[in-house]
């Protein structure tokens, strides 16, 4: 933990925030554009999708069974194990890619990406997955049509389209 200063008292006070300093402004630009270069979010992806933006590809990157249970509107069905072999069938060339898997708790959508990148596809791994998908309240498709769940009030705002970061 570190110690900073504290005026009122000049006590030193603990703090878990700062026990290791904050990046230099030059590498904060860096890092955090980076990461925007290689993540996207589930409110961003649905907003494209939405606008037809042209020459994007949304890859569900899951098994047989889980794309049956709901899948987002527009996905294209291409599990991990089959990426190698038909993703030059599967997404045009050239075409931008971004990836999901269940969500926050794996790393499916990560492997997908990483099979992409190898294939010289330009990609994107769509973060929260298709957990925050539905817990935003975005429409999906199963077996039985579009359906839609309403938004989880812990993951989206319950009055407004998205949360307008």
């Amino acid at each position: 933990m570190s110690r900073i200063p504290n005026p009122a008292n000049a006590l030193p006070l603990s703090s878990n925030v700062l026990s290791v300093p904050p990046a230099a402004p030059a590498a904060a630009l860096a890092h955090f554009a980076a990461r925007l270069s290689f993540e996207t979010d589930v409110s961003d992806v649905h907003a494209d999708l939405e606008a037809g933006v042209p020459g994007l590809v949304v890859v569900d990157s899951r098994g047989a069974e889980s794309w049956r249970q709901g899948h987002l509107p527009g996905a294209v069905h291409l599990p991990t194990r089959e990426i190698a072999a038909r993703a030059a069938e599967a997404v045009p060339p050239g075409a931008a890619v971004v990836t999901y898997c269940w969500g926050p708790g794996c790393n499916g959508a990560t492997r997908a990406a990483l099979e992409f990148a190898r294939l010289g596809y330009p990609v994107k791994e769509m973060i929260g997955g298709y957990e925050y998908w539905v817990r935003e309240g975005f429409p999906v498709r199963t077996e039985q049509g579009l359906i839609r769940r309403p938004a989880d009030d812990l993951t989206a705002p319950a009055l407004a389209v998205s949360c307008d970061c």
